[in-house]
């Protein structure tokens, strides 16, 4: 058994310690000078006129989230595109469910008025 998972098992040490060892070495060798000046927000390069920390309404997270689900779930849909014409009839009907799940997510979206901007 230890030499069907060795690899799995030696590919996930390697994966943990990999990018761990760079931020341990990077805390201990990196300079740490302060500057009260790098440290102040900025605008372009500008002082900040106002309050520095303002918080976004929810609705940007919304159609931002939105956007990822539909934009990720169409990347799924270009590899059946390619090869359509060389697809059984069960993988067409495989991506018409497919497409029906997006459409019942948009139209749930639609309906919880998630796309109404006020």
């Amino acid at each position: 058994m230890l030499g069907t998972f060795g690899p799995i098992a030696l590919f996930l040490v390697v994966a943990l310690i990999f990018p761990i060892i760079p931020l341990f070495l990077s805390r201990f060798l990196a300079p740490h000078r302060p500057n009260p000046v790098k440290l102040e927000p900025y605008e372009s390069g500008m002082e900040t006129i106002g309050p520095t920390h303002v918080q976004f309404p929810i609705r940007y997270y919304l159609y931002a989230l939105i956007f990822v689900i539909f934009d990720v779930e169409i990347i799924y849909l270009f590899p059946w595109a390619l090869v359509y014409d060389k697809l059984p009839v069960v993988a067409a009907a495989e991506m018409a469910v497919f497409i029906v799940l997006l459409l019942v997510g948009l139209a749930y979206a639609w309906r919880k008025r998630a796309f109404e901007w006020q």
